[in-house]
């Protein structure tokens, strides 16, 4: 394997540590600290991915420009700010801050993704793209059990002050270990075709990528849903009449499962599903195991067949994310990579924002109402899915067009 590809997996093995560490304990934190209701809790997540979603796609043409290695840094002193800021947040305004400053500067995965691609062929990158969802995976299975240990054990602020510690390390990985990927003439020539970056009607133009978007959009909307309402929805049913230290590290224990199964599938088995079925038909599966794992999700009661619906939740996002971000990849010109990610980071984070609004509101009705929808979103994502393998699956999108020419 090569180092640069082993050097990057370990920055974002220790980026996912620290950022993990906090999913199963903000929500609770929120709401036993600040008195925060659901409603507005779920729109803790809804700040950081608009600040994501109006950041994203420039970060990606930035490292296009100027390299991937100035952006990634500046991006992940940010993130170690943010956990700062939460660690000694003194009232709940400031935690919407710091979780906008994390957004803002969150273009930390989007540019190692591009990383990734740059040193990467084609017909491997589905493979590459799949080793860093498995750290992802990874991230999560350590992580929040190890948040909801450390909050149970010594407060709810200590899990920011070492998530940013881990952030910290992250900048000094890169720093002293990663080389840049991009020629200085690369990046002249990125700058030089600034002026053809991908407008709303290029893209548009470009039928594929909008299908893929359009999948990755629908797709994401129940991960928005989970996420933003999973810590409340495990202290209303999975874990009702529990303690408060027993709920904390349940909820954690779950999240853990939820990564060790991404993990696993991506490490081990993503590769023979990725040669016997291709990349077109694991974003159709992915979506069914996302599907049946939010349904499970709306019928249970008890933290096993929690459990269950974590595993196949996870293994859903699996197969999907790698082969829908690659394809992505594969529908513009290597000089619009970065640009195409911030792009598709971008859509993710505008259904994250939309699904986590609105999570909230329907928590409050139901505890499960936000994975009945959840599981509808993912079956209509099976509509563009089905079309985009149509269409194109028995032809790869050409990576040496530009997004103006892509069709």
């Amino acid at each position: 394997m090569d180092k640069r590809l082993v050097t990057i997996l370990l920055i974002v093995l220790v980026q996912m540590l620290g950022a993990a560490m906090i999913l199963p304990i903000l929500p609770l934190y929120a709401q036993r600290e600040f008195g925060l209701t659901p409603q507005v809790i779920t729109l803790l997540g809804t700040s950081f991915f608009a600040a994501q979603f109006l950041a994203g796609p420039y970060l990606g043409r930035l490292s296009d420009k100027y390299g991937r290695i100035p952006v990634l840094i500046i991006s992940q002193i940010g993130t170690a700010l943010s956990f700062v800021m939460l660690a000694l947040a003194p009232s709940a305004a400031f935690l919407f801050l710091a979780r906008i400053v994390d957004g803002i500067t969150g273009g930390n995965i989007i540019v190692a993704q591009a990383y990734i691609t740059d040193i990467t062929p084609r017909e491997k990158r589905t493979e590459s793209l799949g080793y860093i969802f498995a750290v992802f995976g990874l991230g999560f299975v350590l992580g929040p059990a190890l948040g909801g240990v450390l909050a149970a054990a010594l407060g709810p602020r200590v899990p920011y002050l070492i998530a940013a510690g881990a952030a910290f390390a992250v900048v000094l990985l890169t720093w002293f270990t990663l080389e840049e990927t991009l020629t200085p003439e690369q990046r002249e020539a990125n700058r030089q075709a600034s002026g053809n970056s991908m407008s709303p009607g290029e893209v548009i133009r470009n039928k594929p990528l909008v299908l893929i978007l359009i999948v990755a959009f629908l797709g994401q909307s129940g991960l928005g849903l989970l996420q933003s309402t999973f810590a409340l929805y495990g202290e209303a049913v999975l874990f009702a009449g529990y303690s408060l230290q027993a709920t904390t590290l349940g909820i954690g224990l779950l999240l853990a499962t939820v990564g060790l199964s991404q993990f696993i599938t991506q490490a081990f088995f993503l590769r023979p599903l990725l040669a016997r079925f291709g990349e077109y038909r694991l974003v159709i599966l992915g979506n069914i195991g996302r599907m049946i794992g939010s349904f499970i999700f709306a019928l249970v009661t008890t933290p096993v067949f929690g459990a269950a619906g974590s595993v196949i939740f996870a293994v859903g996002i699996s197969i999907m994310m790698p082969s829908l971000q690659s394809l992505a990849t594969g529908t513009v010109g290597d000089e619009y990579r970065g640009g195409v990610l911030g792009l598709y980071q971008s859509t993710l984070s505008l259904s994250i924002i939309i699904s986590s609004a609105v999570a909230g509101v329907l928590f409050a009705m139901s505890a499960t109402l936000p994975y009945w929808i959840g599981g509808l979103t993912a079956a209509l994502a099976l509509i563009p899915a089905f079309l985009l393998l149509a269409q194109f699956g028995q032809k790869q999108p050409s990576a040496d067009v530009t997004p103006s020419t892509a069709d």
